[in-house]
């Protein structure tokens, strides 16, 4: 199969660049990019379980890959929660949907962010992974900004083979993640 055009760039790119900064002797040890995960949870969906299929439609439309409703794991009184009821979604993306998904966030929807400066170069977990928080789905195209019934947040968490958050950080960097100076 080919190549996506944001996995040419990793190979042809990123792992040049990536060998010279780190001084990797071996093409293995250099990091990548090993999935992608979409995660939103809405309170609403207790009440309503249309707000949560109207929430997998659009990620389901955003990525391209069904998603997975999330349940909750235990009851908790105050947020009126029981075990097992349906809570959110979430996908994970792996191989070629994962480079188009980044490559579509990266040069398409953040972009469409309003005051948009960069994303925080802080949100590094220690061992490499990011994790992004947006706001509202409407920023990608594939939304319909007239037909959304409820704007949602979703975290964005890229999970890397980095083993230090300077590493995750340059690779991010060279895909094309507009990190804040």
């Amino acid at each position: 199969m080919a190549r996506s055009t944001y996995e040419e760039k990793y190979y042809n790119e990123c792992i040049p660049h990536l060998k010279k900064e780190f001084g990797y002797k071996n093409l293995l040890s250099v990091p990548k990019l090993g999935k992608i995960v979409i995660n939103t949870s809405l309170k609403e969906a207790l009440q309503d379980s249309k707000i949560l299929d109207a929430a997998v439609n659009d990620i389901a439309a955003i990525t391209g890959q069904k998603p997975v409703v999330t349940r909750a794991k235990k009851s908790i009184s105050n947020f009126k929660l029981r075990v097992g009821q349906a809570i959110g979604c979430c996908v994970t993306l792996r191989r070629r949907k994962m480079f188009e998904f980044l490559n579509r966030l990266v040069n398409v929807a953040m972009p469409r962010v309003r005051d948009f400066k960069g994303v925080d170069p802080k949100s590094f977990d220690g061992s490499g992974n990011y994790t992004l928080g947006l706001t509202e789905q409407i920023i990608f195209p594939e939304i319909n900004p007239d037909k959304v019934t409820k704007v949602f947040g979703m975290n964005i968490t890229f999970v890397t083979t980095a083993k230090t958050d300077k590493e995750g950080k340059a690779l991010l960097k060279f895909m094309g993640m507009p990190f804040k100076n």
